[in-house]
């Protein structure tokens, strides 16, 4: 089952970032080789989808003409507008996965730490929203944490391995990475849309 908001709400009510996105050299280190692993310096139409308090959305907004950051959570939303006020190159919205997303068509879409979340059925939703909305020749880039959570209904393996099923309809697999081991670890995955 797909977490409900619920959860999310009883986590960004107990803390300011539950995650230490802000302050976590794990965090800044996996930030790096996210960035570092896009294709292009630039894309002028981005979505990023479950932006939380907007660390990375800050990051990216540097590499994008224009980026959508969007995530279910009002509380983490405000944070990320409070975070990223003078970044006027970015549009904070609450939607939901699997099927609310904006239209696009966008350039990149970046999937960080978010679709574990779902169930394996909004998952296969979900990559069909996300796959619909991106350009031809756009760049789809997937970050997840590997190791087991008890409260998540899928692993980030299980999600990168839905993903990268589709390579040969419609996607092409650029590059991937495994850091970490299995007590803090993350995997990356870069795929482009066929032309």
């Amino acid at each position: 089952m797909t977490l409900p908001e619920t959860y999310f709400e009883d986590v960004y009510r107990a803390r300011e970032d539950p995650w230490d996105f802000a302050s976590s050299p794990y965090e800044a280190a996996k930030y790096a080789r996210t960035l570092a692993a896009l294709p292009r310096e630039q894309y002028p139409q981005v979505l990023e989808v479950g932006c939380s308090i907007g660390v990375l959305s800050g990051l990216l907004a540097g590499r994008s003409g224009q980026l959508w950051a969007v995530d279910l959570n009002e509380q983490a939303l405000a944070r990320a507008r409070a975070r990223n006020a003078g970044q006027v190159n970015i549009v904070f919205e609450r939607r939901r996965l699997p099927t609310d997303l904006p239209d696009g068509p966008f350039d990149l879409i970046v999937l960080s730490e978010v679709l574990y979340y779902l169930s394996p059925q909004d998952l296969e939703t979900a990559l069909d929203m996300i796959l619909a909305r991106l350009s031809a020749g756009g760049t789809l880039l997937l970050v997840h944490w590997t190791p087991h959570v008890h409260d998540y209904p899928q692993t980030g393996d299980a999600v990168h391995a839905a993903a990268l099923a589709r390579v040969g309809h419609g996607l092409r697999w650029r590059h991937s990475e495994r850091h970490g081991d299995g007590q803090q670890g993350y995997r990356l995955d870069v795929l482009t849309r066929s032309g």
